[in-house]
């Protein structure tokens, strides 16, 4: 039996899914580097090192939207993109968890 399959990523421009992809590259570094999630300071170093390429990379799809004219977030597309993406459980890494009162 097949797995359901995914709702198709909304129509973006090349731009527009750099951006997400950058933007989503740069949450699963950030959740990686979270002190309050378990993980040993190896793996927080290595995602750190990384994070300054990965946010290059972001500043550099942002510059090229911008310049390219497009200098308005279609936020509700946006957002289907990262969902779709499983935006919602990447960027849950970066938050705090849930208070544990034991």
């Amino acid at each position: 039996m097949l797995p359901p399959e995914l709702p198709p990523l909304p129509a973006l421009t090349r731009a527009e899914a750099e951006l997400i992809d950058r933007y989503l590259d740069v949450v699963d570094l950030l959740g990686r580097i979270n002190p309050a999630h378990h993980g040993d300071t190896y793996r927080g170093l290595r995602a750190a090192q990384a994070l300054v390429g990965k946010a290059t990379a972001l500043r550099d799809a942002l510059t090229l939207m911008h310049n390219r004219g497009e200098n308005e977030l279609h936020a509700p597309t946006l957002a289907r993109a990262l969902r779709v993406l499983d935006g919602e459980r990447r960027t849950a890494r970066v938050t705090l968890p849930p208070r544990s009162d034991s």
